[in-house]
Parts: C-alpha cells; structure tokens; sequence
C-alpha cells in the first residue's frame, strides 16, 4: 500500500509493483500503437502511379453540378436562391475540366444555369426533379420545359426524374405519363435517369425516352466492389444495358468514386482511390467513345447529413476552394504533408513529460517513458481525429457530443499522468467519493468516471453502428487513445466495476462484433472491433469472474 498522510493522499511518488507492471505495459502498447499510426500515416504521403486520363486540350464529357457547396447552402432551404455570381465562378472553375454540366432540378436559382452556361459555350443535361408532390412535379416540368426550349442550343437533354423509381414516389405509368408529356412539348431529347438494376426491371419505360441515361455506382452497388474491379464492374454493366436497349444510346448519367468517408466492405473512399477510378474510367470511356456523367463537380457537405462522410466528398473540386482535389496525370500521395501529425505527436510528449516533471518529486523511468508515449500518442490521434470531425462533422450536435467524448478521451490521458497505480473503483462509487470530497479527488477515481463515461459513450456508438451501418462512420479513432489506456489498466488487481459499466461493455462487445461479421475483411470494420474489444473486455471479464469476486449486482462493483 501506499503511505498517506492525514487527509489520506499518497505521499510517496515510487509506484507500487503492481503498478510498475501496469507503467511497462502501458509503454509497450503505446509504443506499438504510436508506430503503427506514424506507419501508416507516413505511408499515405508516399506517391504512386495513377494512370494518366487527359490528353492536353481534352476534356471530361460532363459532370454533375450542384452549387450547394458553401457554408449553411442546401436545396432542402426553400427560401435559398443561389446568385448569378456564384453559379459564375462556379461554372468558371469547372470550365477548365469540362464543357459541359448535369442539374438535377430548375429552382433555386439553378434556372439560371443555361444562360451562363451559354456565356462560356458549355452545354447542360438539364433536370427536373420528380417526387411525391404531383402540383410541383407538373409546375417543375412546365418550367424545365420552357427553358430547354429557350436554350435549345445549350441544353443537350432534359432529364425527367432522378432516382424517381429507387426511391418509391412514382409508378412506372406515372412516369411513363410524364415522359410522353415531356417529349410532345420539348424541343430537346428526352431521357429519365436511374440506376442500372431498375432499368433493367422496367425495360418498358424505354419506349418513352429518346435514349436510355443509367446510374453505375460501383462504391454504392448492394455488394460493393472494390477499386481494382470497378471498372470491369461498370464495363459489364453496360454491356448488359446495351443488350438490353437495343437501338438506344445509353448515358451512363452518374459514376464516380467518394473521397473520404467510411469504408464498405472492400471499397475504400480516399483521394487516392478517386484519382484512380475517375482516371481509368475516363480514359477507356473517351477510347470506346462512353457517353458519360461524372458525379460530381464540387463536393456537397449538405450531403453528409443524408449519406454520412462519404455523400459529401465525390466531387472533383475542394468545396471551400474550387481547386482540384488531384491532378488528371503524374503520381498521386493521399496526404501531402506529415508535418500536422509530427507536430500533434511531438507536442503530445512534450506536455506529457512536463507535466510529469512537474509534479512533487522525482517520477520513475518508466513511468516517464510510459506518460511520454501516452501524450504523443494522444497527441498524433487528437490531430488525425480533428482531420476527420472537420471531413465528417455536420451540426452543433456533432461537435458538441463527439466533441465531449473526444475531451473526456484526452482527459483521461492527462489524469493518467497523475495516477500512482492504484485499482480503479466502479465508475458510481468513484463519482460519489469526488462529490463528498471535491478537493481531494484522486486520479484513480477521476479515471474510473472518465471511463464510466466513455464506455457509456461507445455503447451508443457501438449500437448505432450495428443498427444503422450504411451511413456511419467508424468512430475508432474517438475511443483508440481510451481503449490502449484503460485496456491495460483496467485489468489492475482489485479494480472494479459498477452493473452499469458492465452492461455498456457488454454492448459495446456484441455490437462490435455483429458489425465486424459482415465485412470481415474491412480494415475500418477491423479496427473498431480490436479498439472496442480493447475497451471494453476488463469489464466483460470482471462479470465472469467468480470465488472472492461478485456478481454485477445493484450499485455493488462486479468485482471487490
């Protein structure tokens, strides 16, 4: 035991023996974590070749263009008009890469689309979007009408509805009927946009159009495919439309490849991957003479909130810069610099070592060494976390409550910094201990809330994640710095557990591994099952264990 003096603090700062061995294995797994992190993010810095897509002069055929791409701008604002000025510089950037751009409706100011488009000799597919509401659809289609007709020479097809029978808001009679009615009175060809399979299921609807615009999106696909055969994947999928629509020209109206986001199954958004799958697809596309839509020009944070991280990162252009998010030839690095992620660890271990040094006497080697590598390992997934809440983050209550949970992660590294070993209480008995004595509050209990805190946290997200998988993303890197901390010292001798805790890591175990089952081979699946089990098996364990050790029962803690 520790001496203490009478208000019951430690007054020795050598660490007990049991906690000497908690210090070693703190410092090797934090080590082990730190270099396989610095690995992997240096790795990312590395070039590789990406097959060069356009010759000097040559353009892509068309893109998808949304202008709600600034800070609060999204179509589901009714009262939202997008000026001429911004659909300039908009159409003014994309025109070095293209002369050409997909609209998906007329309102919100994208009615003014055609008439800039004609002033920089570019061309439109122009939109009109179709839903439930049949008085707008038919006012939506009047206007779409009257305006391909007045820019007949810019607008190369107008496209009714989008996604109309994917998303259940209209028959195939319904919007055959709409097709008919849009063809009689427009000077433009006519053409209804989806994705492949219902397509093929309503091969009927062909007879209403001018030619057939299809959806191949080998990222979103029911069984995703990976980078390497997804443009195979996309070549088969039209060759099958072709022979399906004889006679008919076929659009490949959207295909593209999300930059950032989470992973599905095998197919992984990154820049790199973007790069490599919008330049393969260009180049055999112009070589076989593809009529083709790229989605999309910029990207669309709006989306995010629909689709998760990846909805808002298919466009070929930064949202807040307009540039390019890579070059069409030469080699391509997914990061471009390693200097935040040094700094962050660097920073991380500087702190930690101060303030280790600057407590009352003399700390141990080792427990140095450990608290230094758990402040640049905090430090270096502080800042890789803040890259990807700025990527994925959409409201104030993202960043309040994701915020809250990544400050209780920190938190508890700091704590750490001041912990002397001892067994950490179950996370109410703990909390009860500081509201008695507020003054005196001890790292060990200060952890042991922080932790009661946390595996709450995970539970939900674990949940979540099980629940609602499609759009969420794997929110390792919020719970990695916890798990490599309270994964070792959790297993302390005398450490315990409240009913509580052991019912959140229960959940956190079962909804890990439920998540982890159907993509086996994904690392982000991977990694969020090795960081919760982490986490959350020192409890698991303490509500088998049996002899001088309880039962989660009540209040008590699973373990005394």
């Amino acid at each position: 035991m520790l001496r203490t003096g009478n208000g019951g603090h430690p007054l020795n700062l050598a660490p007990m023996p049991s906690a000497r061995s908690a210090w070693g294995a703190l410092a090797l797994v934090h080590l082990a974590l730190l270099a396989a992190l610095l690995f992997q993010t240096w790795a990312q810095t590395r070039p590789v070749a990406v097959r060069h897509a356009l010759e000097p002069g040559e353009k892509l055929r068309c893109v998808s263009y949304g202008p709600f791409h600034r800070r609060g701008q999204t179509p589901f604002d009714e009262k939202l008009i997008i000026s001429r000025a911004q659909i300039e510089e908009d159409l003014g950037a994309l025109s070095a890469l293209t002369d050409c751009v997909r609209i998906y409706a007329t309102d919100a100011g994208l009615d003014q689309v055609p008439a800039v488009a004609r002033e920089r000799g570019m061309k439109v597919l122009l939109g009109v979007w179709i839903s439930f509401d049949q008085k707008r659809n038919a006012a939506a289609l009047e206007h779409a009408i009257a305006l391909a007709n007045e820019y007949r020479d810019v607008v190369r097809a107008l496209i009714v509805g989008n996604e109309v029978l994917l998303r259940h808001e209209r028959t195939v009679d319904e919007l055959r009927a709409l097709l008919v009615s849009a063809r009689a009175a427009s000077a433009v060809p006519v053409t209804y946009a989806d994705v492949w399979e219902f397509w093929l299921k309503n091969a009927e609807l062909a007879e209403a159009v001018d030619f057939v615009t299809v959806h191949i999106l080998p990222f979103w696909e029911d069984e995703p495919v990976d980078i390497e055969n997804a443009l195979p994947h996309v070549a088969r999928v039209r060759a099958e439309v072709m022979a399906a629509f004889p006679g008919k020209s076929i659009l490949i109206g959207e295909t593209g490849w999300p930059s950032a986001g989470r992973q599905r199954e095998e197919a992984r958004p990154s820049r790199r991957d973007q790069a490599r799958y919008i330049r393969a697809f260009v180049q055999r596309a112009h070589e076989e003479d593809w009529d083709y839509n790229l989605i999309e020009a910029i990207d669309q944070p709006w989306k995010r909130a629909l689709e998760g991280t990846v909805g808002g990162h298919w466009g070929l252009l930064d949202a807040d810069t307009l540039r390019a998010k890579f070059p069409f030839s030469g080699p391509l690095a997914e990061r471009e610099s390693l200097s935040a992620p040094f700094l962050g660890a660097g920073v991380g271990a500087l702190l930690a070592l101060a303030f280790l040094l600057s407590g009352a006497g003399t700390a141990a080697p080792l427990r140095l060494l450990a608290g230094t590598l758990v402040g640049a390992t905090s430090g270096l997934i502080a800042v890789l976390h803040a890259e990807h809440a700025r990527l994925a983050y959409t409201s104030l209550t993202d960043w309040g409550a994701l915020g809250a949970t990544a400050l209780a992660a920190l938190a508890a590294g700091v704590v750490l910094m001041r912990w002397r070993g001892e067994a950490l209480a179950p996370a109410d008995l703990a909390w009860q201990r500081i509201r008695n004595d507020r003054l005196r509050a001890r790292s060990g209990e200060l952890l042991s809330v922080l932790r009661g805190f946390l595996l709450f946290a995970a539970a939900v997200a674990a949940l979540l994640l099980l629940v609602s998988p499609r759009y969420r993303d794997f929110p390792t890197l919020l719970y990695l710095s916890p798990a490599a901390l309270y994964g070792v010292i959790g297993w302390q001798r005398g450490s315990g557990f409240s009913r509580a805790e052991c019912v959140c890591a229960a959940i956190i175990v079962v909804c890990s591994v439920g998540r982890w089952l159907p993509e086996p081979v994904n690392p982000q699946a991977i990694g969020w099952l090795l960081t919760s089990l982490a986490l959350a098996l020192p409890a698991c364990a303490a509500i088998f264990r049996r002899g001088k050790y309880s039962s989660c029962q009540g209040n008590e803690p699973c373990e005394q």
